[in-house]
């Protein structure tokens, strides 16, 4: 069963919780046992096929980058699939060195939940800052 709109943005919630918290067991309550993970980082394409792997991808990061950031994220629904948009900011630890990509996101669905996300990324020039306006409207 392929989920609603509705149902897809309930999992893609409940996903970006587990995502951000790196908490696999509310992972995989939004996704299928066999649920596949793929990103290429620009030197090898990673295929994170299994809990296991999953969980070694996230400590390989752990501590690598900070202050990231998921801004201009939209999901596009179609029949059999979603893709998300975003842009991505942080900083590498090692280097100092702010950085940025735009990517889009390809995920597929089996019986109401999550089965496949495919994430294809690249660099993207790195935005001054923008100007916040402190003044409110009275």
């Amino acid at each position: 069963m392929t989920p609603s709109r509705t149902q897809r943005d309930a999992i893609f919630k409940a996903f970006g919780r587990a995502f951000f918290k790196q908490d696999l067991d509310l992972m995989y309550e939004v996704v299928t046992a066999d649920f596949t993970w793929t990103v290429d980082d620009g030197d090898k394409v990673h295929v994170l096929d299994s809990r296991d792997k999953i969980a070694d991808f996230f400590e390989q990061r752990r501590g690598k980058f900070e202050n990231v950031r998921f801004d201009d994220v939209v999901f596009h629904h179609a029949a059999d699939a979603t893709f998300m948009t975003y842009r991505m900011t942080g900083t590498d630890v090692a280097t100092g060195q702010a950085f940025a990509k735009v990517g889009v996101e390809r995920y597929t669905f089996r019986d109401g939940k999550l089965t496949v996300k495919d994430v294809y990324s690249r660099p993207a020039e790195i935005e001054a800052p923008r100007a916040t306006n402190s003044t409110r409207g009275v």
